[in-house]
Order: C-alpha cells, then structure tokens, then sequence
C-alpha cells in the first residue's frame, strides 16, 4: 500500500507571512494611536500651558543685568531667590493677600451655602413656573458684567457699601447662575427614590436636603467651591470699581499699583516675582483637589 506525503513548497508560506506582517503592522498603528500618539499631545499641551508659568519664574529669579541679555536665556545662571522677599517688601503685598484671603473665604462660603439650596428648589422641587423661572436665570449667564456696572455702581452707593468688601461677598451669598445650573444637574442625577423613601419615613425637605442630597453632591460643591475661589482671587473689575482706599486693595490691584508707581524704571523682575507668588496658592489648590475637580466637571456627562 502506496503512502502519500505532503510536500509544503516555500510559496506556500508567503500568504502567511504576508498576513502575519499585515497583522504585525495594524497591530503597532493601533497601539500608536490608542496609547503613544496621545501622550505625545497631552505633553504638547502641557508645555504649551506651563510655559507662560515657568518663563514667569525665570524673570523673577533673573538679575537685572541678565533680564537686560539678548537673546534672553532660558533659565537663570545665578538664580536670586531674594527677588521673592524683595517684591513682597517693594509693595505692602502682605496687606493685600490679608484682604484677598479674607474676600476669597468668604466668597467660597456664600457660594457653598446658596448655590446647593437655590440648585435644590430647581431640581427636587415641583412648583409652578419652576422651568420658566430657571430658564430666566440661566439667560443671566449670557449677560455681559460691563452691562450692569453702572446699575450696580448706583445700588451699592445708595446702601454705603463703597469702599467696602460688601460688594464683593454679599452676592454670593444670593447664588451664580452657572454654578446653580452645574449643581443641578449633579441633583437631577440622584434618584428620587431615596427622597420619596426619606418622605415616606417622615422627614421634611431641610432634613432630605441636608442629610441626604447634600453629601452626595461633595463633588460638584468641592468644584463650585474652586471656581468661587479663583473668581475671588483673580478678580480686578471689581475691586477697582468699589474699592477706592488704598487699605483695602487685594492683590491684583497691589500688583498694578506696584507697576504704575515705577513708570521710569520698571522692575518686572520683581514684578514677575510677585506674580508669581500670587499664582502659586491657585496651583497648589488645584494639585490638591484636582480629583474632585475633575470628577465634578464630569456632572451631566453620564446618565444612570
């Protein structure tokens, strides 16, 4: 009895190669674009961002002598870090970071405080016009500031409240538009089960909202919390319609002052110092709480 056996001809093997190299490369593009082409980006990105930052640092730490080189150097060959001391020494910064700080406590308070119980009454509340009056007040976020300065300027007189932080603070406490709108949107993803449970055990609506609702919206109030804080810190408009002593100025009004009392002879590497120091507390405050940031910018974006 006769046996056959296959001979397998080096032509055979070529469609396998060929398919296995066509694998090999679809494989490698596509880990490329999944993992390594978006990292080459978000690093783009970030340099992009922390440029202005660390150019910033640079002019501080720079002599003037190296601030007058051309072309400029990339980073300071004799770093003088007295330039911080002597900025804060160059205007009364310690005084404005006083009044800046208390602002900004008190403006995240008001914000904490109003925008979760007005966000409540739109979100797990039925009452009759209750849309009606919602869309009204997010129509507000599309009105520009410099429209009501003038009117603003005029009620705020009236009450004695200019050359005061009153101006500044008390409206948070009566709640921003966005932030009422950010916090309701968190509300209406909470189930209304456990609000209808809390009822049914007997408890009132102060008792769902404090006891229920509102530690399940740590997230969005951290976040409003944030936002509030770097309105405060950064405002300039503000502080420069309704503060007029010099006692009360915040920081950003103490940097311009700084700058408009050497006309002749700026020194921005004290000016970039300053700069600096007032930016570095918005830095910080985002490495540590940029988790709940960012877990509290994500509301509305998922539905259970």
């Amino acid at each position: 009895m006769a046996t056959t056996t296959a001979r397998t001809t080096p032509e055979a093997f070529v469609p396998q190669e060929k398919d296995m190299r066509r694998a090999r490369r679809d494989r490698n593009i596509r880990r490329f674009n999944q993992y390594i082409l978006p990292r080459i980006i978000l690093i783009i990105m970030s340099a992009i961002f922390i440029l202005p930052f660390y150019w910033m640092l640079t002019l501080g730490l720079k002599s003037n002598s190296e601030l007058a080189q051309y072309p400029p150097t990339l980073f300071p060959h004799d770093p003088q870090w007295q330039n911080f001391r002597l900025a804060t020494e160059a205007f009364d910064f310690w005084k404005y970071l006083r009044n800046t700080s208390l602002i900004t406590g008190i403006t995240i308070l008001g914000a904490v405080i109003s925008n979760p119980i007005i966000a409540y009454a739109f979100s797990r509340l039925e009452w009759p016009g209750r849309d009606r009056v919602f869309m009204i007040v997010l129509a507000t976020v599309f009105m520009p500031f410099p429209v009501i300065i003038v009117a603003l300027f005029d009620i705020y007189s009236r009450l004695g409240w200019i050359n005061t932080f009153a101006p500044l603070v008390v409206p948070m406490f009566f709640g921003n538009a966005f932030w009422i709108f950010l916090m309701r949107q968190f509300m209406m993803q909470i189930p209304r089960d456990l609000s209808d449970a809390a009822r049914m055990d007997g408890a009132n609506e102060f008792q769902i909202f404090g006891q229920i609702i509102l530690p399940l919206c740590k997230p969005a109030i951290g976040v409003i919390a944030i936002f509030a804080g770097l309105h405060a810190w950064n405002d300039f408009l503000g502080p420069l319609l309704f503060l007029l002593k010099e006692d009360l100025y915040t920081l950003a009004l103490g940097l311009t002052f700084f700058q408009s009392t050497s006309t002749y002879d700026v020194q921005f590497n004290l000016m970039m110092a300053a700069s600096t120091l007032i930016v570095l507390p918005v830095i910080v405050l985002f490495f540590l709480f940029q988790r709940a940031f960012v877990s509290g910018l994500t509301v509305g974006s998922l539905k259970g």
